[in-house]
């Protein structure tokens, strides 16, 4: 099978990171699932949700193996589970209702003690003032309610007495303010059942109890013995797992009925894990319920299943193959067409190679295509992802291959051969031949390779443009807009800073109407002439589609200080120098960086991009923010390309990026597939 393992990974020892996995335990997992069989792709989920689809569309798998605990709210553990079933993808472990009621503490003992669950008193308090403090038993604990791992539980946390109590109860309160549970505090020793769904016993998989055995030697000092916070993670050390606990058989086997009851009225699935603390007078209490419990090596799930012969690669495959029972993953017809099985796709990947070397000199024919180097770095990051990668040559023949080399979805870099609506070519044909494809449509691509019909849109939309018009000849008249020199020129439909060189600032006109004819006749096209903008340049990259991200800018610096109009020429994108250097993120204030996303999102809505685009922009000394252009499709070589060094700034590798590029066409094959679905239903019928 093809399993994502989504998870959260801890890169720091701070309390908020506590319950996430180290490196280790992810490496660990991954290598025992390919060991098992199946291909894994580790997926770290702590950013933005909307990378987490993209990457998850884009590889397309089986089966999620999900060990995520989301990082803020009430209903962190759940949302994973919620937007995995949204997605309609299969995972391992408890659905969005069950973690959602077990990372409740209150609300867990509240649903089991109708059930004859027997737990220590408490109460929930979400105020001081809302304590019965002649209601409770002493000592008592307080805990955090929405909380695992032992977090906010310390040997300060028990309280001896009424004033003792409000004080904790006050600070606590400070720290955790969704609520706080002060719960008896029991004398005795923690236990914990572990449970594995698939572990055919007389306890519907519920494991044999373990105990946490703590070393007095490592602990002297501490007044109560309780498994704290600081015993899970700084001093782990000082707390083995005895497996079985010594405890007698008939008090293993209540505590089990006691774990197998809690685990069916909570409707977990899979594996969990049950937290009891048995009494020195030898009485079982139920304190909590763990839904999405620790797999790091050490566990006591795995001392727990050592029992029943099954060590770590058997823990995972028992989880594997319980989840996929449940699923029936393998009951699935073959046969099926590629819209309605999981796996790999065949991914056409449609390009211009590059042939000629651009130069300074000016040589640009062939500047926009990409070289062999960059065309197999994409081909690998496709492949990563579990994808059958077939080249599709933009040329004139392109046409009858396709027709005679069925693909699935499409990775579209081509960038056409001739006019302002070449970028729009490929896309055309592909829709012509109902093949979906990464990138935006032919309209979108044909306007945005026209600079001044794109500034006429995005200004419609409410974003500034530098004044602008076009010319034929040279020979028209300037538009009595321009108030000051300098202008601007450049051909009105190249990318890759085509025909932006060093004389394109124009200080004069006659200057200006030299370079205007130069430019018509060299492009064959009109001229852009434009309001030269001082100031700091910026470009902003967008991933997705209806809600695009917007990652961190990159702004351009100039580092040449006696030029005092400078701009991002084409022979600055053919090799380094030291004219220029990129900062990602860019520094900005807090206002300047809304300002300037606010701009990038309307200007990707409005021009109607999707998946992909990069868009320049100027930002005067006063702040004010101008469009200047948009390329939907950016350039994708490795280190180099300014939308790869936009996604390096946010954490992003080349295979993540390439990953969230093909997830908008892999979600449109897969709505293709439904809607034939559906009319072939609707015909039946």
């Amino acid at each position: 099978m093809r399993i994502a393992l989504t998870h959260n990974l801890r890169l720091s020892d701070s309390e908020e990171e506590a319950e996430f996995d180290t490196e280790e335990t992810v490496n660990a997992l991954a290598a025992a699932i390919e060991r098992l069989g199946h291909r894994v792709e580790k997926m770290e989920v702590s950013g933005p949700a909307s990378r987490t689809v993209a990457r998850l569309e884009a590889f397309s798998p089986d089966l999620i193996f999900n060990t995520a605990e989301g990082r803020r709210g009430r209903f962190r553990e759940a949302f994973f589970p919620a937007l995995f079933e949204e997605l309609g993808f299969p995972y391992t472990g408890s659905d969005a209702y069950a973690l959602a009621v077990t990372l409740d503490k209150q609300l867990s003992k509240l649903i089991l003690r109708e059930e004859g669950v027997r737990t220590p008193g408490w109460q929930f308090v979400e105020k001081v003032s809302e304590l019965k403090s002649d209601e409770l038993h002493f000592p008592v604990i307080v805990k955090p309610n929405y909380e695992g791992s032992s977090k906010g539980i310390t040997q300060d946390s028990v309280a001896e007495s009424v004033d003792e109590l409000k004080r904790k109860v006050a600070q606590a309160l400070e720290k955790y303010p969704a609520g706080v549970l002060v719960e008896e505090f029991i004398a005795g020793r923690d236990l914990t059942v572990p449970f594995l769904e698939s572990v055919d016993n007389d306890f519907d998989g519920v494991l044999t109890p373990v105990e946490y055995v703590i070393d007095p030697e490592l602990t002297k000092g501490r007044r109560y013995s309780i498994y704290d916070y600081e015993l899970k993670t700084t001093r782990d050390q000082s707390v083995s797992v005895r497996a079985p606990a010594v405890i007698p058989e008939e008090m293993s086997e209540r505590i089990r009925k006691m774990a197998r009851a809690v685990i069916k009225k909570l409707d977990c699935k899979d594996l969990g894990r049950v937290d009891f603390r048995l009494s020195d007078a030898g009485v079982p209490y139920f304190l909590e319920i763990n839904a999405l419990p620790s797999l790091e090596q050490g566990a006591g799930i795995y001392a727990a299943a050592a029992l029943e012969g099954l060590h770590f690669d058997g823990v995972i495959d028992a989880v594997i193959q319980n989840a996929a029972k449940r699923y029936k993953i393998k009951d699935k017809p073959r046969g099926l067409s590629r819209a309605t099985r999981r796996g790999p796709l065949k991914v056409g990947f449609t390009f211009n190679v590059k042939r000629i070397k651009p130069t300074a000199e000016g040589e640009d024919r062939e500047a926009e295509y990409d070289s062999p180097t960059t065309l197999q770095a994409i081909r690998e990051a496709i492949a990563s992802h579990g994808h059958e990668v077939v080249d599709l040559e933009a040329n004139s023949e392109l046409p009858m291959v396709l027709a005679s080399t069925p693909v699935d979805v499409v990775f579209n870099i081509a960038e056409g051969f001739r006019g302002r609506n070449r970028e729009s070519q490929v896309p055309a044909l592909l829709e012509l031949l109902d093949i979906p494809y990464t990138g935006s449509d032919p309209a979108t691509l044909s306007l945005a390779l026209d600079k001044a019909l794109a500034k006429r849109v995005v200004r419609a939309a409410g974003i500034d443009t530098p004044n602008f018009q076009l010319m034929n000849t040279g020979r028209e008249r300037l538009d009595k807009q321009f108030v000051r020199w300098p202008l601007m020129v450049k051909p009105v439909a190249e990318g890759s800073s085509k025909g932006v060189i060093s004389k394109s600032v124009c200080h004069n006109e006659t200057e200006l109407r030299e370079v205007v004819k130069e430019m018509v006749e060299r492009y064959q096209q009109p001229a852009l002439v434009e309001e030269y903008i001082g100031g700091r340049e910026f470009t902003v990259g967008l991933l997705g589609e209806r809600r695009p991200e917007v990652l961190p800018p990159m702004e351009i610096v100039f580092t040449d200080k006696s030029d005092k109009t400078p701009i991002y020429k084409f022979e600055d994108k053919l090799e380094e120098n030291d004219r220029i250097r990129y900062e990602v993120p860019a520094k900005l204030e807090p206002a300047q960086l809304e300002r300037l996303r606010a701009a990038a999102r309307t200007s990707f809505m409005s021009l109607g991009c999707r998946d992909v685009a990069r868009i320049d922009f100027r930002m005067d000394e006063n702040g004010r923010i101008y469009f200047i252009e948009c390329n939907p499709l950016p350039g994708l070589t490795p280190g180099w390309s300014d939308l790869v060094l936009i996604a390096q700034g946010d954490g992003m590798d080349y295979h993540t990026l390439i990953g969230e590029i093909l997830s908008g066409a892999i979600r449109r094959y897969k709505e293709r597939g439904s809607r034939r679905r559906d009319r072939a239903d609707a015909d039946a019928a």
